[in-house]
């Protein structure tokens, strides 16, 4: 099996150098790996001090793994992290993370990389976040009795490990020296294979989305354009978002604002969002504080300031899940507001499942679905309900990243 694990990676990686010619993503993702192997030993070969090394796939892996980074920094500040990435969505948007010391992509994995890649960096503990498990870099570390953590992770019955036939992927699980796992039904699930190294965790991104909501600066043009009204922030928004959201928005746009986070943040994106639009809008970098407040809708045309604009709204709409999965609505409920989202693609997404059982969450189908749950939250004791919900929900789950770091510790101090 191990050979055909090996065949299969090769006939990947030529895929992608084969995307790459068509596919901007995909040519990073090639371009980023070219003599990636020998960058890393020229960068690490005067190396003394002992390094961590932190693998994620991309972006939201990333902020999983943040919180546990940034406290190694603090606690361990002679030692030095080395970040990996899969994706070009994360190594792109990361590469220059201040708490990281050396950013890469994660070369192939096959054999001679994965001992290569190890022998440089030499890590005294290695971390991979939520679902990254790769066979050869698993073989090299235990080989070498390097500690290695799965952190944020959580299985499902359905996954190769758990199947008859999956044995070779089980063994790249046992290879690993500990999981802290999100749910308990990840745990069992490790237990019926025999593996008994686990713990029970959590989500470090709730640690994550409190931490920033606790140091969260104004914006001074939110803050004007809000003007003690209320306002419905739409955070993430796709195209499949917008065709639900822009009757809603026109509809309710003459007592209600909104703040709209389009996920692509380029030119014929925000067109898009704008011809959709029957209300006043301005876009965030057209906007002056002394006017702002006469527009009915606020478009975001920059990168990084989401998780900050869910303090300025009543209501939130967090969009991806009528696509590729929905995305994090974490930052919205730690600020005690109501959820909405897509109603095809989140139940992978436990807080998603969890908030909507409480109360605090709702799934939309349709401009009319949306329309008749925002109306019934609107009713005052409604409205109280969901936010204590989200709000309460949030607080119950944090600690995940205390838990691991306590681990982290006896090896990093042994």
């Amino acid at each position: 099996m191990a050979f055909l694990y090996t065949v299969l990676i090769f006939l990947i990686s030529k895929l992608f150098s084969l995307a790459a010619l068509f596919n901007p993503k995909a040519k990073l993702f090639v371009e980023g790996r070219k003599g990636l192997v020998k960058r890393v030993q020229t960068d690490l070969k005067d190396n003394t001090h002992p390094i961590v090394w932190v693998h994620c796939a991309s972006l939201g892996e990333f902020e999983q793994g943040r919180p546990l980074m940034e406290i190694i920094k603090r606690e361990f500040p002679l030692h030095k992290i080395v970040l990996t990435f899969f994706s070009p969505s994360g190594y792109e948007i990361r590469k220059n993370y201040s708490y990281a010391d050396f950013v890469y992509y994660l070369p192939w994995d096959t054999k001679g990389n994965a001992s290569a890649f190890v022998t440089a960096v030499k890590p005294v503990l290695a971390i991979f976040v939520k679902y990254e498990f790769w066979f050869q870099y698993a073989n090299e570390l235990q080989k070498r009795s390097i500690p290695t953590l799965s952190i944020a992770s959580i299985f499902r019955p359905q996954q190769l490990f758990f199947k008859s036939y999956g044995g070779f992927y089980r063994g790249i699980l046992k290879k690993f020296s500990y999981f802290f796992v999100q749910n308990y039904a990840s745990a069992d699930l490790l237990k019926s294979i025999c593996i008994t190294t686990v713990a029970v965790a959590g989500d470090t991104r709730f640690d994550r989305v409190v931490e920033i909501a606790s140091k969260a600066e104004d914006i001074p043009l939110a803050k004007a354009f809000k003007n003690n009204e209320k306002v419905f922030v739409i955070g993430s928004a796709w195209p499949e978002d917008m065709e639900v959201l822009a009757p809603f928005i026109n509809e309710h746009g003459q007592h209600l604002k909104f703040i709209i986070a389009p996920h692509e943040i380029n030119e014929a994106s925000l067109t898009t969002v704008e011809k959709s639009l029957q209300r006043k809008y301005i876009r965030f970098s057209q906007a002056e504080e002394s006017t702002i407040a006469e527009a009915s809708i606020l478009i975001i045309d920059n990168i990084g300031m989401l998780s900050r604009l869910y303090k300025y709204g009543e209501f939130a709409y967090v969009g991806g899940a009528f696509g590729k999965g929905l995305h994090n609505i974490l930052e919205a409920a730690c600020y005690g507001i109501p959820v909405f989202f897509g109603n095809k693609n989140f139940k992978k997404f436990q807080e998603a499942k969890d908030l909507i059982n409480r109360g605090g969450a709702f799934d939309v189908g349709d401009y009319n679905d949306i329309l008749n749950k925002y109306e019934m939250i609107t009713a005052p004791e409604n409205f109280l309900l969901a936010c204590e919900v989200t709000k309460s929900y949030v607080q119950e789950n944090l600690g995940a990243t205390e838990k691991i770091m306590s681990y982290c510790r006896t090896v990093l101090k042994s």
